[in-house]
């Protein structure tokens, strides 16, 4: 077992006009599989770019606004995610901060399974 942090805030990121984002690269996987943690500064923006391959935005603090590429809004808080597919164009935003674990690859979502009151042992 290896325990290790992923808040770590390595990289001021500035492309696309994004303000207040930092972003750690976590991990890569077979293919063009990664894992980064995006953590965005109160007032901060992601700005509007392509996704490069299909991107999953994991919300898990905080909370803000994600949109596609018709720029609609749409509110997004801890546990809540977003997916996009490669070369969407999309942005981000938070009156108040956030940090995201985004998932970049080829991905599938799960549906969601019901639940039947009982705890998995």
């Amino acid at each position: 077992m290896e325990i290790f942090r992923f808040e770590r805030a390595e990289r001021l990121m500035t492309r696309h006009g994004s303000i207040g984002l930092h972003a750690t690269r976590v991990a890569a996987g077979e293919g063009r599989l990664q894992v980064t943690c995006l953590t965005v500064e109160p007032g901060g923006i992601i700005g509007t770019h392509p996704a490069t391959s299909a991107q999953m935005f994991l919300v898990v603090t905080g909370g803000g606004w994600v949109a596609g590429q018709d720029g609609n809004r749409f509110p997004i808080s801890a546990g809540q995610g977003a997916r996009w597919e490669a070369g969407e164009e999309h942005t981000t935003g938070t009156d108040t901060g956030l940090t995201a674990l985004v998932l970049e690859g080829p991905l599938d979502l799960f549906e969601p399974e019901a639940s039947s009151g009982t705890a998995e042992r």
